[in-house]
């Protein structure tokens, strides 16, 4: 089954290796691998983080063009000016700092394949310049006055935008995403095959070089979080768990923070609350997270509720003694941000009457202990955060 084939590919400790067990998936590769050897133009779309490079990197390894060059340029990390240059090549002396002759991706690329990334942040400009590269297969470098070359490559492009939607705004040519489309890649979020996180952790956890497996019910947590960062999140949090684990087996405890408040708990409904709350505050007030980088994402991937964002700010006010303006420095923001998250709780209807607890006192003997893990220090050979946005 090709299913099969793809999974027995996933064992190579190879970081362009697809680790494939979701149906999907598996027969989204089964079209990339048959469409390889046309000559037709790629785009390739999803949620960033889902693979859509090693998507284009595999229908270039399985075209006739797999011996010459696979370029890859990223347009959404350069202004116009320098993408012209990148894309085209430029002459000596055509602008400041153009101290030689430069070649572009484009001619890099002669007969073997060139891969956009980001394409849908380019300007119209650019896409100007694109669409008319497309139709011509000619390009000129930046202060060039002699004639135009001619190339021979393949073009995939890649975008987590939603390109109609662009086109209804004005930011983007219809007629060149009809260009870029004659053939369409869609890659599913890893939300959406979960069957792919289990031989995704340890195909990450073998490629750290340390032999470390999860319990399961380590493995659970993992297969039910939401992963907002998709494969390229979930890369990231194995790496720092393995790298931070001190034991061959890893379990509940040395899972990240974000995972496990996200975890759907088997309790009553206030129960829950009172639980889920009370990893959040302990998250924020002694692990060392914040309300924006790590609370913000589980609110907007409805990992937790309103009922548990009030909890939370309750919880803040008992400590404050009802004052929202000392929130902020309790829950990780800067004094900016006071009337942003004021804003965010009367939008979302997550505000706690301050009133009941202005005449409190803060009562930390009845503070959970600490169940969470803690960030790594900085310095640290993994500086990467349990939540990465998408």
């Amino acid at each position: 089954m090709p299913g099969d084939f793809l999974r027995a590919g996933a064992d190579v400790p190879d970081s362009n290796a697809f680790v494939v067990e979701n149906p999907q998936m598996a027969a989204l590769l089964v079209t990339a691998t048959r469409i390889a050897g046309s000559e037709g133009k790629v785009l390739i779309t999803g949620e960033s983080g889902v693979g859509k490079d090693l998507v284009a990197r595999h229908v270039h390894a399985h075209s006739r063009r797999a011996s010459r060059p696979f370029v890859a340029i990223n347009c959404a990390a350069m202004t116009d000016s320098l993408l012209e240059s990148e894309l085209f090549g430029h002459v000596k002396g055509s602008f400041t700092g153009a101290y030689r002759d430069k070649i572009g991706k484009l001619q890099a690329a002669h007969r073997g394949t060139i891969f956009l990334d980001e394409v849908g942040e380019m300007s119209l400009r650019m896409q100007a310049m694109l669409l008319r590269f497309l139709e011509s297969g000619e390009i000129q470098a930046v202060g060039s006055d002699g004639h135009s070359a001619r190339v021979d490559v393949r073009v995939i492009a890649a975008t987590n935008r939603n390109l109609p939607e662009l086109i209804a705004a004005g930011q983007f040519r219809e007629d060149l995403m009809y260009r870029l489309r004659v053939i369409h890649l869609e890659v599913p979020p890893l939300r959406d095959r979960r069957e792919d996180i289990r031989p995704l952790v340890a195909h990450f956890a073998r490629r750290t070089g340390r032999f470390v497996t999860f319990t399961e019910a380590a493995m659970q947590l993992l297969v039910r979080h939401r992963w907002p960062g998709n494969v390229r999140e979930l890369h990231n949090v194995v790496e720092q768990i393995v790298l931070m684990s001190d034991r061959e087996v890893v379990d509940v405890d040395q899972l990240p923070a974000a995972i496990r408040v996200a975890a759907p708990l088997m309790v009553p409904t206030r129960e829950r609350r009172r639980q889920v709350a009370d990893e959040l505050y302990n998250a924020i007030v002694t692990a060392g997270y914040s309300f924006w980088d790590h609370i913000y994402p589980l609110f907007l991937s409805r990992d937790i509720t309103r009922h548990d964002m009030r909890e939370l700010v309750r919880r803040g006010l008992a400590t404050t003694r009802g004052n929202y303006r000392a929130l902020l420095k309790l829950f990780g923001m800067s004094n900016t941000d006071y009337k942003r998250f004021l804003n965010f709780l009367a939008a979302h209807d997550c505000r706690a009457d301050f009133r009941e607890f202005r005449n409190g006192v803060p009562d930390v003997a009845r503070r959970p202990k600490l169940l969470l893990p803690p960030l790594p220090e900085p310095g640290s050979e993994s500086r990467e955060q349990p939540m990465v946005n998408a």
